[in-house]
């Protein structure tokens, strides 16, 4: 049995960005029920862990678990993983239910690079909102021109 007080949120204090997902209330406590219904099912998806704890995904399932009052839970409703980098701790934290839940969009925003989100699959619409406007290579380092327009928060440069 592992105790859920060995593991940690994501939370912004270990090194990492904070996980930028989260899920609203009714489909949190569709969780919760899935997991209070169906405990066998967690060990398909586990809560991935590092060597300190830290959650790298399923922080969802972890809120739910302590939602739910359990103190302990069977270790193969955990898996640790070892020796990967913080870079690789990042991408698997992007990557991790991109077809799930919300995005967070104002954490994105300030504690992601654009290059990480725009290799993890998102796209400069789905990060900007902005869908009109010719894309600027994120590269460019010359002045911007008196025809562009950019966001304050990603760097994106649009036509105006």
């Amino acid at each position: 049995m592992i105790k859920l007080t060995a593991l940690h949120l994501n939370d912004g204090t270990h090194g990492l960005p904070k996980n930028p997902r989260f899920i609203k209330d009714e489909k949190f406590r569709k969780l919760c029920s899935s997991i209070a219904d169906n405990p066998e099912f967690m060990p398909a998806r586990p809560i991935i862990a590092d060597e300190a704890g830290v959650i790298l995904g399923g922080n969802m399932r972890y809120r739910a678990c302590k939602d739910l009052g359990i103190k302990e839970v069977p270790a193969d409703w955990v898996q640790t993983v070892t020796g990967w980098t913080d870079e690789k701790k990042r991408r698997f934290i992007i990557l991790d239910n991109r077809g799930f839940g919300a995005d967070d969009t104002d954490m994105l925003a300030n504690e992601w690079d654009i290059e990480e989100l725009l290799a993890a699959g998102f796209d400069i619409e789905e990060l900007t909102g902005i869908t009109d406007g010719e894309p600027v290579d994120l590269d460019e380092k010359e002045k911007p021109s008196e025809d562009l327009l950019k966001c304050p928060k990603c760097g994106f440069a649009f036509n105006k």
